[in-house]
């Protein structure tokens, strides 16, 4: 009996000791398996970039939208917001420049509406961040083993009506980030203060909540959103444990005057790293999620215009066959489509594959446009 042999069954031996373990090990090997086949690493760094370079407009443009709302908030909450972001540019950023740049243009944009930065900022940050989130989706349908199924239109108004759904709910959701719990209990009764105990739980219930829509979303041939939910949970618990190891590793390895080296680029690069193992996570969820419809395969649901048009089909066939009891029974629209809705539901009724390395390749570089 070889090595290779005797350490497999030795594994194998301690596994079956726990229950499920067996089944645990096989979704993480073909969990593994996805993330090799379709290039991971590559992927995250590529929705990562994209990413960053989204961030500034998104950034401005979330500020002036906030101007609307200063009125709303009080001027003890849009303080504690600037006073927020100067201690965290500290930082990185000269005093000088907080002084004579940041600062002043913050307040400028959080005192009163500013709608010059939500129409400049807003149609940057429209292009770029969607071309972000295009990429995303991408990459997340190429980890589900259908890449290249949705046209490059479909994908790209996606990506626009989702980042601007982000904008529109960061507006409202970002000035509750930064103000966190502690004054919103303040804003509270004395009666319902109780009700902060529930803050994390929710703030990790929606991000799961917003990571299982995002992976529903971006797959043209759907599963229940429920089989969506495990990715998004593993994909929260390895954000959270790479974003502590990054902020320690950090702490241990650029702190104090090593910073100086890099000078304002180090913000960047710190930033860049975040959101490439964010992407890591995200991706690495969406394959645990293929790998549980390998495992367990469910009907996947056509995309929603093939959907409508089977509801039509059905409608004009039930009246053609009420006027007219000579008329064919089989809908016209579906005679005419006969060529490509078989097809369409042929992919639906496959079960992913991964092995073709070469389709991978197509669609990341075609993600990348």
């Amino acid at each position: 009996m070889s090595v290779t042999t005797r350490l497999r069954a030795g594994v194998l031996a301690v596994v079956d000791r726990v229950p499920g373990g067996r089944t645990l090990l096989e979704l993480v090997l073909r969990t593994i398996k996805v993330c090799m086949d379709n290039r991971v690493t590559g992927l995250a760094a590529e929705a990562g970039f994209f990413a960053l370079l989204s961030m500034p407009p998104l950034l401005f443009g979330l500020l002036g939208g906030v101007g609307y709302l200063s009125g709303w908030l009080g001027a003890d909450t849009v303080n504690l917001v600037l006073e927020s972001i100067r201690e965290y540019a500290e930082r990185f950023l000269t005093e000088q420049s907080l002084r004579d740049v940041l600062m002043p243009t913050l307040t400028k944009a959080l005192d009163t509406p500013r709608p010059d930065i939500i129409s400049v900022g807003f149609l940057v940050s429209l292009w770029s961040g969607s071309r972000a989130l295009n990429v995303l989706l991408d990459t997340v349908s190429i980890m589900y083993g259908q890449g290249g199924r949705r046209g490059i239109v479909r994908t790209r108004i996606m990506s626009l009506s989702l980042y601007f759904m982000v904008i529109l709910v960061g507006a409202i959701v970002v000035p509750l980030i930064v103000i966190g719990p502690g004054l919103l209990s303040d804003w509270l009764p004395n009666e319902l203060r109780w009700l902060m105990i529930l803050y994390w739980p929710l703030v990790a219930g929606l991000t799961v909540a917003g990571f299982a829509t995002l992976f529903y979303l971006s797959t043209p041939h759907r599963t229940p959103w429920k089989r969506d939910v495990p990715g998004a949970v593993l994909t929260l618990i390895i954000w959270l444990l790479a974003s502590v190891a990054l902020r320690y590793t950090l702490a241990n390895s650029v702190a104090g005057a090593s910073t100086s080296i890099y000078g304002p680029l180090a913000a960047s690069i710190v930033v860049l790293i975040w959101l490439y193992f964010l992407g890591i996570a995200v991706l690495i969820g969406a394959a645990f999620n293929a790998a549980t419809m390998q495992k367990w395969p469910v009907d996947t649901r056509d995309p929603v215009h093939i959907w409508v048009q089977q509801r039509i089909e059905t409608s004009v066939a039930r009246r053609r066959a009420l006027t007219d009891p000579t008329a064919p029974t089989e809908p016209v629209l579906l005679r005419r489509a006969a060529v490509r809705l078989p097809r369409s539901r042929a992919r639906a009724q496959e079960p992913p594959t991964y092995d073709d390395e070469d389709v991978s390749r197509l669609d990341s570089s075609r993600a990348i446009g």
